[in-house]
């Protein structure tokens, strides 16, 4: 069975002092890699900028933030995508599918 090679894409690629370092890279598509909406997730998340985010008003918010291709951020902490309806959450070894828990359905946790 044949898998797509996943490449580094390293924090420090993007920003030249992130005040998060970890984690210092993420394995990432080559679709991924050059996706201008997670380089701005990923650089908000490393300098903890949030100010062109807001919190979730409602789950159709979050749900129209994955439709337009952006991404979410989860208590200022993961990347969120959608994908193959899928809510996946972004960690150094790839996407990962988010775990369902009460933390999860709390809007406040959510920025789009």
């Amino acid at each position: 069975m044949y898998r797509k090679k996943k490449e580094k894409l390293y924090v420090r690629d993007l920003l030249d002092t992130p005040l998060v370092t970890y984690p210092a890279y993420y394995n990432l598509s080559s679709s991924m890699l050059n996706n201008d909406y997670l380089h701005s997730a990923i650089i908000a998340l490393h300098i903890m900028d949030f100010r062109h985010y807001e919190t979730a008003e409602s789950y159709d918010k979050i749900f129209e933030t994955f439709a337009s291709g952006a991404f979410a951020i989860y208590k200022e902490q993961y990347i969120v995508g959608y994908f193959g309806d899928k809510m996946m959450y972004l960690e150094a070894n790839g996407w990962h599918a988010m775990p369902a828990t009460i933390a999860l359905f709390s809007l406040e946790h959510w920025l789009v």
